[in-house]
């Protein structure tokens, strides 16, 4: 069985899709669209920008889903997924390529999205940090013990955990960890505790927006980030999307059930290659490979 999946936050290059743009006439369409919906020409950005110019939060998270969603469209009729997911941001993406929500209603969701976040990073000083090759238990388990907010927030693959927390507490649980035998415990450069209780404001903003949407059926089951579990009726997606941005990404148990739900064959659709390598670090004898137009 064929699952296509879509990367987060990230994965963005300077001159992401304008191979697209120049070749494909639905793909011209659609970024022009997405400039309109935005209010500036993101595309320009995401063709000719700089590094520094595509990590604007207004830019980052909408470039990277319409690469992934305006590549999945350019696949036309190839597009035949029996399953999807996406990490963190990419869930949106794959809701849309899916058919749960049409385009111009996924941009509008991810761009408010990027600028909730944003809000909730400036009211909350926080960061993240990758810890390698400590059991997940217990990484959960150190966490739970420290006294301030930090969570298990992105079970990328076996042997690589992100938690998510306030400055002091990360540090605290970093030192812990790696006494306890962590190869490593890397602080990220990110503007905040994603998927962590420290992104309650942003939760309830987008909230509003996502329940005032027109979610449809997918055509095919989702697995969600929540909880990893495949879906395909709209108010149980819906409220596993309102849920994702305090909850962490259980990428790593979405590998393991989709593979024992007998998914073999996972086709990356968007910027870079990083699924992929979660996906074979997690699990043996799948396929794991770029799109192809």
């Amino acid at each position: 069985m064929k699952a296509y999946v879509f990367p987060g936050q990230g994965a963005q290059f300077t001159g992401m899709g304008e191979d697209l743009y120049d070749t494909i006439p639905v793909a011209k369409e659609l970024f022009e669209k997405a400039n309109e919906i935005l209010g500036f020409r993101i595309s320009d950005i995401m063709f000719e920008g700089s590094a520094d110019d595509l990590k604007q939060t207004k830019v980052t998270q909408p470039a990277v889903f319409l690469h992934s969603v305006i590549l999945a469209q350019a696949l036309g009729d190839k597009f035949k997924p029996e399953g999807v997911a996406g990490h963190s941001l990419g869930e949106f993406s794959a809701l849309v390529a899916s058919g749960a929500l049409s385009f111009e209603d996924g941009l509008v969701l991810v761009s408010k999205r990027a600028m909730a976040m944003q809000k909730a990073c400036e009211q909350n000083p926080s960061t993240m940090a990758a810890i390698l090759r400590l059991d997940d238990a217990i990484i959960e388990e150190v966490c739970a013990s420290i006294n301030g907010i930090v969570v298990p927030a992105n079970y990328n693959c076996t042997g690589q955990l992100v938690i998510s927390g306030t400055n002091e507490a990360i540090d605290e649980a970093c030192k812990i960890l790696l006494e306890k035998g962590a190869k490593r415990a890397i602080k990220l450069q990110v503007g905040g505790a994603f998927h962590s209780p420290l992104m309650e404001p942003a939760r309830k903003e987008l909230e509003e927006a996502i329940a005032a949407t027109k979610f449809n059926t997918p055509q095919c089951p989702i697995y969600q980030d929540v909880d990893a579990k495949p879906y395909t009726d709209p108010e149980k997606i819906k409220a596993n999307l309102i849920l994702q941005l305090t909850s962490p990404v259980r990428w790593s148990q979405i590998v393991k059930n989709m593979v024992a739900d007998g998914y073999n064959q996972f086709v990356e659709v968007g910027p870079g290659t990083v699924l992929q390598g979660l996906i074979t670090k997690t699990v043996a004898d799948v396929e794991a490979k770029s799109v192809e137009l």
